[in-house]
């Protein structure tokens, strides 16, 4: 099973990562090797080439759009002969467990904060806006955690409208990977960035009918693509890793994992994605890939090959 390029016309334009780096032109690179290192996610080969020839250009065209916004607000100022106060431009980062989206996203937001016109940027992830696990127990659907109905999708929502509608400040649930569930009483404060980074599995998921979604409200999004076979690679690589580090920590969730022996550990990475995390993909999250302003297609090596731009 593949997730690769459909054949049908489409809105799109295809870009090689030759023809895209060459659209850097005089970003400079305001990254050092080692806050590259701190942004990296686990068993994520991410370099400093990468940096340079993908999220450079990429970071020039986000600019680009967040400067036409300004534009288009004044426009619509000056047809209401009042003021338009600006609110935060906002991005979606969407993709599979494992497909590297978590890095994309903090080095989006590191590379933009960089920018003159943008100083303040902040990164939210709807695992924020997971279920805390007593409810998805009590519902039965704790095996589908990251399913979309594992979220409090109204709180999502939420949240998201009142930062495009200029809110001061926003406060929402932490979530921690280590304890795996939503911590009590502990809360991130969002105050009215210029740019905000909504990250998750499925944030470009269609609403229901006759309702929004956290998508409506999105400047631009980008979906982080790769085939199913590589993921699960990733996703399998990944659990090995997490079994020597954040699984050896006594107060982890899945601290019983680290004891595992080198087959069995390898038969449950192999069992979890086969009956979670794969069906979650094929079933929600790759459809709503062709939703993307921007698809970045991963090959084998983890790193991206060529990108997708809708047509405006």
């Amino acid at each position: 099973m593949t997730s690769g390029w459909d054949s049908v016309p489409s809105p799109y334009v295809e870009l090689s990562r030759d023809a895209w780096r060459a659209l850097r032109e005089n970003t400079p690179l305001p990254l050092t090797h080692g806050e590259l290192d701190a942004l990296r996610g686990l068993k994520d080969p991410i370099d400093i080439t990468e940096v340079e020839e993908v999220y450079l250009p990429l970071s020039r065209l986000l600019n680009l759009f967040f400067l036409s916004d300004g534009g288009l607000r004044d426009t619509v100022s000056g047809f209401l002969g009042e003021p338009v106060q600006p609110t935060p431009f906002i991005i979606g980062v969407a993709g599979s467990v494992a497909v590297g989206k978590s890095t994309t996203s903090r080095l989006l937001r590191t590379l933009l904060a960089r920018w003159p016109e943008h100083p303040s940027v902040e990164l939210v992830t709807t695992d924020s806006f997971l279920h805390p696990n007593a409810v998805l127990a009590e519902r039965g659907i704790m095996d589908r955690k990251g399913f979309p109905e594992s979220y409090d999708r109204r709180a999502l929502v939420r949240f998201v409208s009142e930062i495009k509608a200029g809110a001061e400040e926003v406060s929402i649930p932490i979530y921690s990977h280590l304890e795996y569930d939503i911590v009590p009483g502990a809360r991130q404060t969002v105050r009215r960035p210029d740019i905000l980074i909504v990250e998750g599995l499925n944030v470009l998921q269609a609403p229901p009918a006759g309702s929004l979604g956290v998508s409506d409200f999105f400047d631009f999004s980008i979906y982080v693509d790769a085939r199913v076979e590589d993921i699960r690679q990733w996703y399998v690589e990944r659990l090995f890793a997490l079994r020597r580090t954040a699984f050896a920590d006594p107060r982890s969730y899945f601290h019983k994992y680290a004891q595992l022996d080198e087959d069995e550990a390898a038969a449950f990475a192999q069992r979890v994605w086969r009956d979670v995390n794969e069906i979650n993909l094929v079933s929600n999250i790759l459809p709503t890939r062709a939703r993307a302003t921007l698809v970045l297609h991963k090959g084998r090596d983890h790193a991206v090959e060529k990108m997708r731009l809708r047509r405006i």
